[in-house]
């Protein structure tokens, strides 16, 4: 075998001897290249497969878990909610706009390929120091593929985060999450079955774009130089929303006509993935004609048109008689439509030269698949979290915040503020007008149906609540306690609706598996998941793993993003939001006890310092904390409810208050630690007076603690003791945060 093309392909020479070793000979060219883009790190999660195991995966209401193209919830009433989260963090940060952009269509197609109608996407967003003006022409790239690929193709973005990191700034992460609703009887799994049956190409002709995309892109690091970051640039997918559109509503129409025996999206890898996973799951074999393949180009190789990631493609299992229904369905919608290929009982995959003809790769599909190599990576601590005797510690000796006065506060806290409207303005949140509460809330909150999915006449409107979280902060501090807080807040945010949180999605961004440091982070990140979620009951039903995010050799920090999912069982009007009501009593639910440790007060106010470990998590606490809060909201017994996450209670008074117009006075906050520091299971909630005794023994009997903080109204933000401020100077900031520097030359 030539030594330098396997390695040239992302292999390894372990890997490599194992290919001979399956095929019993040496691979030709085409099979290298299928080998290289299948066992990639992106499609066969060969160092992160044996720590996802652990992960909890199974609960009362799951019909789909992972490995599917996304996730299955049965929400009652014959409806299911299907979700999923990606990455698009490398293509992002080669072309902003096309990287963006593909990646809404890509996520959206794991959607529709369940049979689900897409309602609604999130994206998680995390960019260097706007200050930059790389940086920031990254964002504004990033931002306007999504908000240019997700309104065309008619699917409303309704929330996510917006965070800015120096470990960024030469490593954007675009992660994207979409939900949608299907009849239960129209879930349709991406498995091939049925010796004889058709494998029909569906949707955009295939191009040179994005070839050996998740190959090259996601397992390579960033550098300083132009020349090889130009380089990458082919690899990068070039999206089509209308095309996109046009491919929703015939794959729809053909799973209502029950014309598929199974489906699967074209994403990475394109047709050797579809092919060989379809196979593959089903127990069977495929014989594909890449002269059959509709090209965009002329002179494309077979192993450009089996790697080829061009977008807005999907693979149909169908049976021959159906294929005339099948093609006139599709003439219907103006999406093209060819017979590539056929469902053998050899178990193996074969690409040929037209049917009869010459037989150019011939592999067992299992080996492409399931039966992809496992790393056992080398796992390490970071020497900072070692003590004298090589034991992992949580982080040093807590640092006392120094004294201030309350301009110092003021000054923190304006800082500390930003409205993430620069990006939501962009985003049409009200397609379909499903929405409820709109993107800036700890949650959006969507009606549960969609255009021919909706529950039984007289059945009550129902809901579902989505929220996307991470915190890399408390990540670099302790990833696995991190990734518990993480979690706990995710529930907590979809609890702020009134929602009783049902099923997680994970997209897991880490630097270089082959760093040990790396590893030991992602092992603890999934054992901080597996106890949260498992403490919780809520299942990890999909996610994405993205590693090798680390530019100029310097690894980003841990930075795993949950999705949740969240049902509610009848949407009644006046959602409560984070706002405060003039003259209302402001209570905060929950523990008293944070920590600075990994705190956004220390990560961004120069001056302030503070070690140590972060806040301990109660998952008893928490759950009976999750099912008060929704309780309270579903009956109106307030007005307002905001979690406290970053930033701690400072920001989310300061943030209650711009968000209504309304300022506050409150009093007990002793000092900085207690002003900015973060902990878990804590939220405030704005409540008439005349609610406030039923609400503490509410809160009493459910074991939860309750402190009354102080009154809302008036037009300055106080915290007796420490900060005085007027609303007009918080407002200004709120607001005038990005635009300022997002409007810099």
């Amino acid at each position: 075998m030539n030594g330098s093309l396997h390695r040239e392909l992302g292999l390894t020479d372990e890997e490599a001897v194992s290919i001979e070793r399956i095929l019993g000979r040496g691979p030709n060219h085409l099979e290298l290249a299928m080998y290289a883009v299948m066992w990639s790190e992106h499609c066969s999660y060969k160092s992160s497969r044996v720590h996802l195991r652990r992960l909890p995966t199974e609960g009362p209401g799951v019909l789909v878990g992972p490995g599917e193209n996304a996730g299955v919830i049965d929400a009652g009433d014959g409806i299911a909610v299907a979700i999923r989260i990606e990455s698009h963090n490398h293509p992002s940060a080669i072309e902003p706009y096309q990287g963006a952009a593909t990646g809404v269509g890509g996520i959206i197609r794991d959607i529709f390929t369940m049979g689900a109608r897409p309602i609604a996407l999130m994206d998680p967003l995390r960019f260097g120091p706007p200050t930059d003006a790389r940086n920031r022409w990254v964002a504004s790239g990033v931002v306007s593929g999504i908000s240019g690929y997700g309104n065309a193709v008619g699917v409303p973005t309704v929330g996510g985060e917006l965070e800015f990191g120096s470990c960024y700034a030469g490593n954007p992460l675009v992660n994207v999450l979409c939900c949608g609703l299907l009849p239960k009887d129209r879930l349709v799994l991406g498995r091939a079955g049925g010796v004889g049956n058709l494998a029909v190409l569906l949707g955009s002709t295939t191009g040179r774009d994005g070839i050996g995309g998740v190959s090259v892109l996601a397992s390579a690091a960033f550098t300083d130089d132009p020349d090889a970051e130009a380089s990458k640039r082919p690899n990068v997918q070039v999206g089509d929303p209308f095309e996109e559109k046009r491919l929703i509503e015939a794959t729809l129409e053909l799973l209502d006509k029950h014309l598929v025996v199974g489906i699967q999206d074209l994403g990475g890898a394109g047709l050797t993935c579809a092919t060989s996973e379809t196979a593959s799951r089903g127990g069977v074999g495929m014989d594909v004609d890449v002269e059959a393949v509709p090209l965009r180009e002329p002179g494309l190789a077979p192993y450009e048109v089996m790697t080829s990631e061009s977008q807005e493609r999907m693979l149909a299992i169908i049976t021959p008689e159906a294929l005339s229904s099948v093609l006139d369905v599709c003439q219907r919608w103006e999406v093209r439509a060819s017979v590539v290929g056929k469902v053998t009982a050899t178990g193996r995959l074969r690409v040929l030269k037209g049917w009869d003809g010459e037989v150019l790769a011939d592999v067992p599909a299992a080996s492409l698949h399931e039966d992809a190599p496992v790393c056992y990576r080398p796992m390490r601590p970071p020497a900072r979290l070692l003590d004298g005797d090589g034991m992992a510690t949580n982080g040093g000796v807590p640092t006392p915040p120094p004294p201030t006065s309350e301009a110092d506060v003021a000054h923190d806290l304006l800082s500390l503020l930003a409205d993430p409207s620069w990006a939501f303005g962009q985003y049409d949140h009200q397609l379909f007008r499903n929405t409820v509460v709109a993107p800036g809330a700890d949650a959006a909150l969507l009606r549960l149906s969609a255009p021919g999915v909706r529950a039984p006449s007289g059945s009550p409107a129902r809901g579902i609540a989505l929220s996307t979280d991470g915190n890399p902060r408390w990540c670099a501090v302790d990833p696995r306690a991190g990734t518990r807080l993480i979690v706990a807040e995710s529930a907590l945010n979809v609890a702020c609706t009134g929602a009783t949180p049902v099923a997680l999605v994970n997209c897991l961004n880490f630097g270089n598996p082959e760093h040990a440091e790396v590893m030991w982070q992602f092992s603890e990140a999934i054992d901080g998941m597996a106890e949260a979620c498992t403490g919780l009951g809520i299942p990890v039903v999909g996610g994405n793993v993205s590693f090798y995010n680390e530019s100029r050799g310097t690894d980003i920090d841990p930075t795993p993003v949950v999705g949740t999912l969240g049902l509610v069982d009848r949407l009644r009007p006046g959602t409560p939001t984070p706002a405060l009501t003039d003259r209302s009593t402001v209570l905060l639910l929950g523990p008293s006890s944070v920590s600075l440790a990994g705190s956004r007060w220390v990560a961004e106010c120069p001056g302030s310092q503070a070690g140590g470990a972060l806040a301990e998590l109660d998952l008893e606490l928490h759950s009976r904390l999750l099912e008060l809060l929704a309780a309270l909201v579903n009956e109106r017994l307030v007005d307002g409810v905001h979690d406290v996450s970053d930033g701690g209670l400072g920001v989310a008074l300061a943030e209650m208050a711009v968000k209504s117009g309304t300022g506050f006075r409150v009093s007990g906050i002793t000092g900085l630690a207690e002003l900015f520091g973060e902990g878990p299971s804590r939220v405030l909630i704005s409540v008439p007076p005349a609610n406030v005794q039923l609400i503490t023994d509410r809160a009493g009997a459910a074991g939860v603690p309750t402190a009354a903080l102080g009154t809302a109204g008036g037009d300055r933000l106080i915290v007796e003791g420490l900060l005085d401020l007027s609303l007009a100077e918080a407002e200004a900031a709120w607001k005038g945060a990005l635009p300022t520097v997002f409007s810099a030359p």
